[in-house]
């Protein structure tokens, strides 16, 4: 009579370290020092999982699917636990990445979520990004009357000109975890470069979404104009 209990306290005993055989650990590869704080992780996802970073630490949980794999977790500095503007920027994949723990609420632990609802597995590539604490805050653009880049302002600067921007008018607009998606230039006006994209935000505990436009100086690396829309 027991023998169907002792089969299945069997199974689950077997299954039990099932779900923590899918996390896996990875220190962080310290590349450069100085200036704002950065972390660039690329991961493959074949359905869900959840990162979280703390310090020079990161852990890869899968949450659904096939097991996830790190491919990089390179910083420039370890994550500190009260990090000033904290936010996410997406550079690569298909599905959502969504910050479901601020380092600022949890003394230094950022998780970010990711989930793909199509078949197969595919990279998935996002920057953690943050002020140093006690350092400068970060400006929309260089002080007045700047002397001109010889060679223009980098397209990565414009875009991180311009996603500061994005940032300060959500903010103003009581929106908070800033996630980035999809943003890209286009120089085609010449001197004038537009950065366009998309992003999200969270009030309460509702999540929006955004698309932006910036208009920025590429000689000078200035702001003329930023557009978002809900």
């Amino acid at each position: 009579m027991n023998r169907p209990l002792l089969l299945t306290a069997g199974i689950l005993v077997v299954l039990a370290p099932a779900g923590y055989a899918n996390s896996a650990a990875r220190r962080a590869t310290m590349t450069g020092s100085g200036g704002d704080g950065r972390c660039t992780v690329t991961v493959s996802v074949d359905h869900a999982a959840e990162i979280e970073i703390s310090g020079d630490k990161g852990l890869l949980t899968t949450t659904a699917g096939q097991p996830a794999a790190w491919n990089r977790f390179t910083c420039n500095a370890p994550l500190p636990r009260n990090p000033v503007d904290f936010r996410v920027v997406r550079l690569g994949g298909r599905g959502t990445v969504r910050l479901i723990q601020d380092p600022l609420r949890t003394g230094g632990r950022a998780v970010i979520q990711i989930n793909d609802s199509q078949s197969g597995r595919t990279n998935y590539s996002f920057d953690l990004q943050w002020r140093t604490p006690g350092g400068g805050a970060w400006q929309p653009g260089p002080p007045s009357r700047p002397a001109p880049v010889p060679d223009g302002f980098p397209i990565r600067a414009s875009i991180r000109v311009c996603q500061d921007s994005v940032t300060d008018e959500l903010n103003q607009r009581g929106y908070s975890y800033i996630v980035f998606d999809r943003t890209s230039s286009d120089n085609s006006a010449g001197r004038i470069d537009w950065i366009t994209g998309y992003a999200s935000g969270q009030k309460g505990f509702r999540t929006a979404s955004f698309s932006f436009k910036c208009s920025v100086d590429s000689r000078y690396g200035k702001i003329r104009s930023v557009d978002v829309h809900r």
